[in-house]
């Protein structure tokens, strides 16, 4: 049984003690996390234990503000739903707690059985109470609760619905937060992945396109020297582009780890040998990086890539990944024991390919205020020093 559902689990026993006890319960498995609706809809069944109700209903306002929107019931028929799971914001004493801060009851429940058929309303549900769902200065949702006629609530317990109404509505602006938050970061990575994709691909395919009519020409004329030598151009261009779309793919597929880079790179460290055969050490000198989400995941993906060309090209035994705080900043130094540097390929050069990745990795740095330099290693292999700056405020403190 998970940490909620047995909080939950407690919090359904307590009903009918002290209703404090649910209040507590309730702020616990909300802390515990998990998704909100299948939450508010366990949440309700000792909601309305807790009120002597026989139904229950968590609404939430659309986001253009002009409907309530049923997420979560308890008890309510089925017939009933189909009429109650968008309503209009306005809608009687419904509509006011969705405006302001509020626990209201609603007498006369004709309002309510005007939207459908199904005589619930005025039969078995004589009362209905819509108690406000804020957070601060706004108010995010209601919940209702259902009750046959001659239902009294005491003082104390309109008390512990509000301030249980008050634990939802923060929920639901944490939720809101969260959502936010995914947004964001689903557009971010596509504008990543537009950058990667012109950084690595966009250029070459203008330089084909500038070589196509040179090679269309020379066909023409007959001209067999120019026509081998623009295609060879085309052949290697396509090629690269071919390799280098394929980094990209890999990129958006190795995804940072939730757990931090430290942990992301002892991952790599771990599954290293058995994909390259050569060793690979992380040597971390600094206690806590405390570097942003951004800083973490640049910093993550020029390593991947300085490790790639390693297990590519360097045909080392030993590689280590160096991480150093200095007083401007993080260092990350990676290394190896292998052939060291090739020289540096031309335009039309077929290991042009090979150094795609360097100015990729050039790029990511920059986005940090950062450099990366790349040298030979003191024992003769290759070594990439990446350097990140620390924020101003870090360092005028």
């Amino acid at each position: 049984m998970t940490n909620t559902q047995s909080t939950l689990t407690a919090m359904q026993r307590s009903t009918s003690e002290d209703p404090s006890v649910v209040v507590s319960c309730l702020t616990s498995a909300l802390a515990a996390g998990g998704e909100l609706e299948p939450l508010l809809q366990r949440f309700l069944v000792s909601i309305v234990a807790l009120a002597g109700a026989q139904a229950g209903a968590v609404r939430v306002l659309t986001d253009d503000g002009k409907y309530m929107r049923l997420v979560a019931q308890q008890g309510l028929p089925e017939q009933v739903l189909s009429t109650e799971r968008l309503v209009e914001r306005s809608c009687g004493m419904c509509g006011i707690a969705a405006s302001s801060d509020v626990l209201g009851w609603v007498d006369d429940v004709r309002s309510c059985a005007r939207h459908g058929s199904e005589p619930y309303f005025g039969t078995r549900c004589q009362r209905v109470l819509a108690i406000s769902l804020p957070h601060g200065d706004e108010v995010l949702g209601i919940y209702n609760l259902f009750f046959e006629a001659g239902a009294q609530l005491s003082p104390q317990t309109e008390t512990i619905l509000r301030l249980i109404g008050q634990l939802l509505g923060l929920s639901l602006h944490n939720a809101r937060i969260e959502r936010e938050r995914l947004r964001m970061t689903v557009m971010k990575e596509r504008q990543d992945m537009v950058n990667e994709v012109h950084d690595a691909i966009a250029q070459t395919l203008a330089y084909v396109k500038m070589r196509l009519p040179l090679l269309n020409d020379a066909m023409l004329a007959h001209d067999d020297t120019r026509s081998m030598k623009y295609f060879s151009d085309v052949k290697k261009a396509v090629g690269e582009v071919h390799d280098n779309l394929r980094e990209v793919m890999t990129y958006f597929r190795t995804r940072m780890d939730p757990l931090g880079l430290l942990h992301a790179l002892q991952g790599i460290a771990d599954s290293f040998p058995d994909r390259t055969g050569i060793a690979l050490e992380i040597s971390n000198s600094v206690q806590n990086l405390n570097m942003s989400d951004e800083q973490e995941v640049q910093v993550f993906y020029i390593v991947q890539e300085a490790l790639a060309n390693i297990a590519k090209h360097s045909m080392a035994t030993h590689a280590m990944v160096a991480i150093e705080m200095t007083a401007q900043g993080w260092e990350f130094v990676v290394e190896d024991d292998g052939l060291g540097l090739a020289p540096r390929p031309t335009a039309g050069s077929p290991d042009k390919a090979a150094h795609l990745g360097l100015e990729i990795m050039q790029g990511r740095a920059q986005r940090l205020g950062g450099t990366v330099e790349v040298g030979r290693s003191e024992g003769g292999g290759t070594r990439v020093r990446l350097r990140v700056p620390r924020p101003v405020q870090e360092l005028l403190s």
